[in-house]
């Protein structure tokens, strides 16, 4: 049987990109279907974006640090359109290098809505149909919001970077990473920011001491953090949005962000008309090698909430083109994933968290808390944070969590040493860096007590 194209791929993410794009450099036909703007969610409206902004918004600080260091700053303001104006242009720049690649490698691209029709035919909102040998579904993920009263007041990642003004009173529900990011960029941008939680603690799933340190970080730099507190409802009143919390507690504010979690996005996509199964929260089941219940259908990235990442997504998408177009059946690698988030301060962690070692076997834990150089003739008393978990057993380093400035930076390489089954005695041995604050992680000595 003849098809169409040897591959469609539903979504212009990074992993359907890259999976089209080197599936198109095989010499395979091959279709793209995006309904809204190439480079999905990390490039529109997420990743990229976001880090523009945690760039702009840590101005603020560096210009009260430079006063400690002689230099005389004089009055500053902050331009709320003239950002956003320079981050459109940047992502429109993005967006079109993504298309443009995907056209060069000899795939087609159509700007539409595409829907499954069986196990070989998709259907595109322009009317047009087309038969494929393998469909590739990389749709990513959407913001959940509750049905809470006035929840049709609220915003979420996909409108905060398109606002026209600056909400100078905003309030964050949500505790994961993108709620504590968006909290820590709209603070340094100067609005009065308040984050409800309802947890314990925010950025559950990572290493307790390092959502501790945060928190408290966070707060002494101005963020108004409740945990154990909920929206109750939403107000709409002309001095603003009245929200209530659990506690019976109101506040007015110009904007609320829901940042409570993200869904797969596979509502309509017809996906029962091939008989794709879905998880409990509408995620595709996917094997090891992102295939579906149905042979002929595969899923990458977000869609199958497997590891929630960019990076992990485009990983995915090429480990599906070597299993099914070069014949090297591949899974992806999902283990010691190294991951930022741009809180300010900064975090990067690979590996496990104590608590989470602690489950599986005994443990030594390396920890120095210090206040780095750049902090001192600035008068700052905020605080570096870096801990190693090490096996008792065989001396691997299990986890490496890092919380302060360009801790991003210094987690991808620790990744590789983490990746490679490095020893505690692997990072003593290593000689320190001097000054840098990337050396306690191979001057740390003693173990903590307990």
């Amino acid at each position: 049987m003849s098809f169409d194209y040897d591959l469609f791929v539903i979504g212009g993410g990074s992993g359907g990109v890259r999976a089209g794009r080197l599936a198109a450099g095989t010499g395979a036909k091959v279709g793209l279907a995006e309904e809204f703007r190439m480079g999905g969610t990390c490039v529109i409206r997420g990743c990229v974006p976001k880090k523009l902004m945690v760039y702009a918004s840590s101005y603020a600080e560096a210009f009260e640090d430079a006063k400690g260091y002689g230099w005389s700053v004089g009055e500053t303001s902050f331009d709320w359109q003239k950002l956003i104006a320079a981050k459109d242009v940047e992502i429109a720049r993005l967006e079109a290098i993504y298309g443009k690649n995907l056209m060069a490698a000899g795939a087609d691209m159509h700007l539409a809505r595409a829907t499954v029709v069986d196990p070989h035919t998709v259907k595109l909102s322009t009317g047009e149909t087309f038969s494929a040998k393998h469909i590739l579904i990389a749709t990513g993920g959407t913001p959940f919001v509750p049905k809470i009263e006035g929840h049709e007041y609220v915003i979420t990642s996909n409108e905060i970077f398109h606002l026209e003004e600056q909400p100078k009173r905003f309030l964050v529900v949500g505790g994961g990473y993108i709620a504590c990011e968006f909290a820590c960029i709209m603070n340094g941008l100067g609005s009065e920011v308040t984050q409800y939680y309802r947890g314990e603690q925010v950025l559950r799933g990572f290493d307790n001491e390092v959502q501790g340190f945060v928190a408290e970080e966070m707060r002494e730099k101005g963020v108004d953090l409740h945990v154990g507190t909920d929206v109750q409802s939403i107000v709409k009143t002309d001095g603003g949005l009245v929200v209530t919390n659990t506690h019976g507690k109101t506040i007015v504010v110009d904007q609320v962000l829901y940042a409570t979690g993200r869904v797969a996005n596979t509502q309509g996509l017809g996906l029962e008309n091939a008989g794709v199964a879905l998880g409990r929260k509408g995620e595709i089941v996917v094997d090891g090698y992102s295939q579906t219940n149905i042979p002929s259908i595969y899923a990458v990235g977000d869609v199958t909430d497997r590891v929630n990442l960019t990076p992990v997504a485009i990983v995915e998408g090429a480990a599906f083109v070597d299993t099914v177009f070069h014949g090297k059946p591949t899974q992806p690698d999902h283990e010691l994933i190294a991951t930022a988030v741009f809180t300010q301060p900064e975090i990067g962690t690979v590996g496990l968290g104590e608590e989470a070692a602690r489950e599986s076997e005994e443990i030594e834990v390396y920890r120095a808390v210090f206040r780095p150089m750049a902090h001192i003739l600035a008068g700052k008393s905020e605080r570096m944070l870096m801990k190693l978990i090490v096996s008792k057993a065989n001396r691997k380093v299990l986890g490496c969590h890092i919380v302060g400035h360009a801790a991003g930076e210094m987690i991808q390489l620790a990744g590789v040493a983490l990746k490679m089954g490095a020893t505690k005695e692997d990072f003593d041995r290593t000689m320190a860096i001097h000054p840098t604050a990337a050396e306690e992680l191979v001057t740390m000595k003693t173990p903590v007590a307990g």
